[in-house]
């Protein structure tokens, strides 16, 4: 097994494993979609922190040893199996259908798959650092109990079910959080932070397949045309607030940092605080779906009838989330609040109700250009700093 070095960057591989991911998101949104209630969004999140659980251990892993060499390389395609797995699963992982095998428990099996496979992978790739195997075996028992609870919510259903869902992801994330980060080590900050970014990316890219989904059988007209637009600038304003700046400035505070800091900044500022970033942008992915099939006609909705309820609160409640979110993030990484996405979070909230009686084309205007907005206030109002940052990643 080749081990991870600084200037290390993310393979193929790694890149062939983020496409199951892809998948996954897809079939999130589906669900959520087909369900556009509190019940089947809380059902959506659920999911979506599962296997987000999933697909951190292995880029954890893949910051220690190179993911294409080796052992390491059948270990990550056993690993993409059972995430397919997974995938597939997902429209029945709470409510089985009829005939076939269990949803629930396939679902819950191949959780389990997954998340032991990465233990032992883990342990294998220590056993010349006892720091690290000390980490992981303190790691462990967060696996243990979070893959047992969610093998029993598979015999269960209803409002238990949905306990043990949760019981089974606060065992995950709380445990991996109260065992420290002593032992977990950073090998290449730009690796990792790459790693994440490729990952906002492929949520940015479901969003986009949600606009085509959206209308896939409609016949084009120019309501879609426009919406269709709007929907593809409102991903490149979410994608413009990531990777303009914050994402490299982000990477350079990774970088500086060094040994338990620079792993808990890791922890804290990817593995955590990305979970609702990938959240927002997947439950906008639900809004745009819904606003698309409004005004391309489906069910007998044209772009004048307003978007209300859930699918609303998806639309502008997502971006919210993002933002939020990525306030958190430069706050852990770089000790920078940034006030301007602050007020527009606040805005965004505010303008749920006062947008519910509109058109769901304006609807989708109006948050597009206050992502615009954002965007262009912070492009000029931090010309500067920009320009220092980027200047930096060029030499």
């Amino acid at each position: 097994m080749q081990a991870i070095t600084e200037r290390a960057t993310v393979t193929p591989l790694e890149l062939f494993f983020d496409l199951v991911f892809v998948f996954a998101l897809t079939q999130v949104t589906a669900l959520m979609a087909d369900q556009p209630s509190a019940v089947g969004v809380v059902r959506g999140m659920l999911i979506l922190s599962v296997l987000w659980w999933c697909w951190v251990g292995y880029a954890w892993l893949g910051n220690v040893v190179r993911a294409d060499e080796g052992v390491i390389r059948l270990a990550m395609f056993g690993a993409m199996a059972a995430m397919f797995v997974i995938a597939l699963t997902i429209p029945e992982s709470f409510d089985d259908l009829p005939g076939g095998l269990p949803g629930p428990v396939v679902f819950a099996v191949g959780y389990f798959v997954v998340r032991v496979a990465h233990l032992l992978l883990f342990l294998a790739v220590s056993r010349d650092n006892p720091q690290l195997r000390r980490q992981v075996l303190r790691f462990a028992p967060s696996v243990v109990l979070g893959t047992s609870f969610l093998l029993i919510a598979s015999q269960l259903d209803g409002p238990a079910q949905t306990a043990l869902w949760a019981t089974a992801l606060v065992a995950d994330y709380v445990g991996t959080m109260l065992a420290g980060a002593s032992g977990w080590r950073v090998n290449s900050a730009g690796h990792f932070a790459e790693r994440h970014g490729l990952i906002i990316i492929v949520a940015l890219g479901e969003s986009i397949v949600s606009i085509g989904i959206g209308v896939t059988e409609l016949p084009i007209s120019w309501p879609i045309v426009v919406a269709s637009a709007l929907g593809l600038a409102l991903s490149a304003g979410l994608w413009w607030a990531y990777f303009d700046v914050a994402a490299l400035d982000s990477e350079h505070a990774l970088a500086a940092a060094d040994g338990e800091r620079r792993a808990r900044l890791a922890r804290d500022g990817y593995s955590y605080l990305h979970l609702p970033m990938i959240a927002g942008i997947i439950l906008l992915s639900l809004g745009l779906k819904k606003v698309l099939g409004y005004v391309g006609g489906d069910d007998g909705h044209s772009w004048v009838d307003p978007l209300y309820g859930v699918p609303l609160a998806a639309l502008y409640g997502g971006v919210a989330l993002f933002l939020l979110a990525h306030i958190g993030f430069r706050l852990r990484t770089t000790g920078v609040v940034e006030w301007p996405r602050l007020v527009a979070v606040v805005l965004l909230l505010v303008a749920i109700p006062a947008v519910a009686a509109l058109p769901s084309l304006v609807t989708l205007a109006v948050l597009t250009a206050l992502v615009a907005a954002l965007v262009c206030f912070e492009t000029f109002r931090y010309a500067e700093k920009r320009d220092k940052v980027r200047g930096h990643e060029d030499e």
